[in-house]
């Protein structure tokens, strides 16, 4: 019986391994490929469906992590900060762990007009990221374009209020933004409304700067123009674009700087997420 049972394996595997070798293998292997791409397809359908219902949003999504995807945020923050990756993984615990922020953030959406257009939920995603490299290198200024409402305002100024010093300031030429920017966060904050390129190039003595407004690709290039002269010597420049253009990493090649990335992965979102680029002076 053993030996028969071991032939009938020996036949099978051999005729699979025909039928691998020749034009038929597309056809046999069909139907596992397809049941690998509807099952994605489902998942991604189930996510949209449920954002499209249970979600006001409609730029600037939020969502959280997948565990493993902040994992990897730890190991890259501890990287770019020179850090051990137990406190990289402490300062991210701490962001998520900050009750305070997370009922401002809640409270201040239910009373802002702009409310119909935003989740009362509190979901952070990359910008852990960027409060753990704050935390970490305690830059003095930090120059944001692109407040929209303010929830990465909030988020790097809850980090320089941790860190006991620096300010914020945060550009953006819609006067309605940054609703979320009031009590001790408006404290570190100084919130100007304004074409981010005059903005910029009137800024001096900046060592954390953070590009989140227009996305095109141009509009990227020209800031980081317009910024490179208030840079610190030992500044972190961070493009919230760099997924989708190569401007960052091109202008860190140009000006004798290195450049990374960390690529986000949402947690059951239909969006595939963006990511963090870093250009950063090597010692």
């Amino acid at each position: 019986m053993k030996q028969s049972s071991l032939r009938a394996k020996l036949v099978h595997s051999s005729a699979v391994q025909k039928v691998m070798a020749s034009p038929a293998a597309r056809l046999a292997v069909f139907p596992s490929r397809a049941s690998v791409a509807v099952g994605a397809s489902g998942r991604t359908a189930a996510s949209t469906t449920k954002w499209l219902f249970g979600s006001n949003e409609n730029t600037n999504y939020t969502y959280n992590l997948t565990p493993i995807n902040r994992e990897h945020l730890a190991w890259f923050v501890a990287n770019m900060a020179r850090i051990d990756v137990a406190t990289a993984r402490g300062y991210l615990a701490e962001i998520l762990d900050d009750s305070a922020l997370s009922a401002h953030v809640v409270d201040a959406t239910r009373a802002s007009p702009q409310r119909w257009l935003a989740d009362s939920g509190v979901r952070f995603g990359r910008r852990i990221g960027w409060y753990a490299l704050i935390r970490a290198m305690k830059p003095q200024h930090v120059v944001e374009t692109g407040t929209d409402k303010g929830l990465g305002s909030v988020v790097i100024a809850a980090a320089l209020i941790r860190n006991g010093a620096g300010r914020l300031t945060t550009i953006d030429n819609n006067p309605v933004s940054g609703y979320l920017i009031t009590g001790q966060y408006a404290a570190v904050t100084d919130r100007i409304i304004d074409d981010s390129l005059a903005a910029l190039a009137a800024l001096d003595q900046v060592d954390f700067f953070l590009h989140d407004s227009d996305h095109s690709a141009e509009h990227e290039r020209r800031e980081l123009e317009a910024i490179a002269p208030a840079l610190a010597e030992r500044a972190l420049v961070l493009s919230d674009n760099a997924h989708s253009t190569p401007e960052l990493a091109r202008w860190a090649e140009l000006t004798g700087r290195r450049f990374t990335f960390f690529d986000e992965r949402p947690l059951k979102h239909w969006y595939h997420g963006g990511g963090i680029g870093v250009a950063y002076q090597q010692s």
